[in-house]
């Protein structure tokens, strides 16, 4: 079950809130917990793995080396239903290409292009309508505060 909220949004992003003149309601996901690796490695050994939660972790760390060492060669790496994970480069404009170096580079950014059994998880998802987390900050504020909300005794 994905449990989302409502946000109102401007319509034209990078404006600042004074200057938004229209908004639309968008849906955002809210994040039940975040997953520790030994916590995600433990859920991986009890979904039917012959595998022992150690051995998990040890693949995982392997992996995750051996991808890093390939996209640093400059190598797209396909995990079959997992999906490629590859390099893109974050650059500044250089006036000419002969003035373009390698001191024109910010940052290489790891990118990952979904499998088969990612690119559209819509088909399987349950969605659940809750707060947003600033209506849940304000209701625990209220309760914290010993206060009453507004119609409610």
């Amino acid at each position: 079950m994905i449990n989302y909220s409502i946000a109102i949004k401007g319509t034209k992003p990078g404006r600042k809130k004074d200057e938004i003149t229209e908004t639309k309601a968008y849906g955002e996901a809210q994040i039940k917990e975040i997953l520790s690796f030994d916590t995600f490695c433990n859920l991986v050994t009890d979904h039917h793995s012959p595998f022992s939660t150690g051995t998990i972790k040890g693949v995982f760390s392997d992996v995750v080396e051996c991808l890093r060492n390939q996209m640093l060669a400059g190598n797209r790496v396909r995990l079959g239903e997992l999906g490629d994970f590859h390099v893109e480069l974050s650059t500044r404009g250089a006036d000419t290409p002969d003035d373009f170096n390698i001191d024109y580079i910010n940052k290489v950014i790891v990118r990952w292009t979904p499998g088969k059994s990612f690119k559209n998880l819509r088909q399987e998802a349950l969605f659940q309508l809750v707060p947003s987390r600033e209506a849940q900050a304000d209701a625990i504020d209220v309760v914290r505060n010993g206060d009453t909300i507004q119609g409610v005794e």
